[in-house]
């Protein structure tokens, strides 16, 4: 194998049935990482659900789908066990995402809870949103185009506000006599904040928030895709369920590398509205028109991904459910992360920069 190839190879890839194993222990990890074929992963995933089930007086698992790769595959290995799926529609995302949920939660034949935030991005942005508790009541809550300091305001107002409302449904005044699991897809090997934070269980009242594949490395995840995708030289069902048990996938994942499910835009990369506007133009025009919006209103931060002038630069939680949320600070851009997994040549990633440079 030539030095060229050998870079290419992507770190981590191994042959069906070997073992793989985290390179180091994970600050919140109940015991030193062992080398796990994807058949033992699977079982300490399984574990760990029973063992919440065996302690918790839970009344409804609900599996969080976003339509990305990583819940797609909890969701899949779990189908059978949870009593629902739930899909946070942000109202800022890609279209395509949410009919990919809905059609593959259709075809597994289970309830699906499709959330709304009380209040639209649109108006988080225009500062349209006042605050209606503590000491802050009847300021607003945000104003602009989020960079990473209103995260955290985005989060719990477009996605975390939903489940913990779909939670009170589910329980009603119970409190902790009733417990709802939520299903989720964080994992150790996907970015350092998750390494940090992550845990298989992590208790909120009568919330139980469980990763059952925190442990699973980026090669557990690329033999599962690779067992229980459809690989045959077919033509392919939507979403490649192409049979009762087939792993489903999304398009959008295949062009933009998320799943696309919420644009607030806080921790965006340099051309991302721009690549985002390539495949899904519908999903773009609202942004920029906002961003219009935001202009004659005379908001300082009036361009969506952009850090606002004056912000901080401090470190933040991503949130449980904002895997992909990184700050880019320091970071390639997309056509850097393909020239370095050799999807493109140096020579094209030089033509393409010159192009956006122009």
């Amino acid at each position: 194998m030539t030095s060229r190839n050998a870079k290419r190879q992507l770190p981590g890839d191994m042959f069906p049935g070997m073992p793989s194993l985290l390179p180091k222990k994970p600050p919140k990890a109940e015991a030193d990482p062992e080398a796990m074929t994807l058949d033992d992963a699977i079982t300490r995933s399984i574990a760990i659900l029973d063992r919440v089930l065996a302690a918790f007086p839970v009344v409804a698992v609900v599996g969080l789908f976003s339509g990305g790769n990583d819940s797609v595959v909890v969701n899949h290995l779990f189908r059978r066990r949870v009593d629902a799926i739930a899909h946070v529609n942000t109202g800022t995302g890609i279209p395509e995402t949410t009919q990919h949920v809905r059609d593959v939660v259709a075809a597994w034949g289970l309830p699906l809870h499709e959330l709304h935030p009380r209040h639209p991005y649109r108006d988080l942005v225009l500062g349209q949103v006042l605050s209606t508790r503590g000491k802050n009541i009847g300021r607003q809550v945000w104003k602009g185009f989020p960079g990473p300091a209103g995260h955290s305001v985005m989060y719990r107002r477009l996605k975390d506000e939903p489940l913990q409302r779909l939670r009170g449904q589910i329980i009603g005044r119970h409190g902790r006599t009733r417990n709802v699991v939520y299903l989720g897809g964080m994992r150790w090997a996907e970015t350092d904040r998750r390494f940090r934070n992550a845990e298989e269980v992590d208790r909120e009242g009568a919330l139980l928030w469980v990763s059952p594949i925190v442990h699973w490395t980026d090669a557990h995840m690329r033999e599962y895709r690779a067992r229980y995708r459809c690989a045959l030289p077919h033509q392919h069902a939507d979403h490649m369920l192409c049979t009762p048990g087939a792993l489903p996938l999304n398009e959008v994942t295949v062009h933009l590398h998320m799943s696309g499910e919420c644009l607030c835009g806080a921790f965006a990369k340099p051309g991302e509205l721009d690549e985002i506007e390539f495949f899904y133009p519908h999903a773009a025009k609202p942004l920029r028109e906002l961003e219009q919006e935001a202009q004659a209103a005379g908001l300082p931060a009036c361009k969506w991904g952009q850090r606002p002038p004056g912000g901080r630069n401090r470190k933040r939680p991503a949130g449980r459910l904002c895997s992909k949320c990184v700050d880019t600070e320091g970071q390639t851009d997309l056509l850097a992360e393909w020239r370095e997994s050799g999807l493109i040549s140096s020579d094209q990633y030089d033509t393409f920069t010159r192009q956006d440079a122009a």
